[in-house]
């Protein structure tokens, strides 16, 4: 059984005027779907699933919704939200069971920037790739999608080819080797390094020029 447990009723009443009259009662309206049943129209109580929302697990890990006793295994799939006030407006439900093969967004966690060369020598991390969106089964969801980036200098790029995922989670994008995140230099670190450049050429260059006037002696 999953972390969060839903409990919902039954809306009779469906369409605009069902969920206005949800609303009007405290309840937040909601569509429940797939598997191999028909969907069924629901409301929950707004304060739990303001409680679940917070929780930060809503959007990536199973659900499971209780009415009256009877108890499915869902994933969240959409949740809209009042433009004004920031209040769940409704929820759409999708019936899955643990291995149940889904398409989820999981974020990415980057490891170890502190000790990166390119952060050392004054570089940013600029992320591609907040999330990754993967196929997984459904009771497997992964909670986050773990970088290491210790090895990033300013001008590297990493790749999704580079990432180690877990068992039986795989990228939905597989025709091309996406871009997670760039160590970029700042504009100072660049023109430091473009002017001790610049100074170490002039210096070579002093010195051949001594050595061909001593060759010439």
């Amino acid at each position: 059984m999953s972390d969060i447990v839903l409990s919902v009723e039954v809306r009779e009443r469906t369409g605009k005027g069902g969920a206005r009259e949800a609303r009007r009662s405290g309840l937040v309206p909601g569509v429940l779907y797939g598997g191999d049943r028909g969907p069924v129209a629901i409301s929950l109580k707004n304060n739990e699933l303001i409680k679940a929302i917070n929780s930060g697990k809503f959007l990536s890990n199973m659900i499971t919704i209780d009415h009256k006793g009877e108890k499915q295994t869902v994933l969240a799939r959409d949740v809209q939200f009042d433009p004004v006030r920031d209040f769940p407006q409704h929820v759409d439900f999708q019936r899955v069971d643990a291995d149940s093969v889904i398409s989820v967004e999981v974020p990415v966690h980057f490891l170890n920037e502190d000790i990166a060369p390119g952060i050392k020598r004054g570089g940013v991390v600029n992320v591609v790739r907040h999330a990754i969106e993967v196929h997984c089964p459904a009771g497997s969801i992964p909670e986050s999608i773990e970088v290491d980036i210790s090895h990033m200098n300013i001008g590297d790029s990493l790749h999704i080819s580079e990432v180690t995922l877990p068992e039986g989670v795989v990228p939905t994008i597989t025709d091309r080797d996406f871009t997670i995140a760039t160590m970029q230099g700042s504009r100072a670190v660049i023109e430091d390094e473009a002017e001790t450049d610049e100074e170490t050429a002039e210096a070579d260059a002093e010195a051949e020029e001594d050595a061909d006037e001593d060759s010439e002696d």
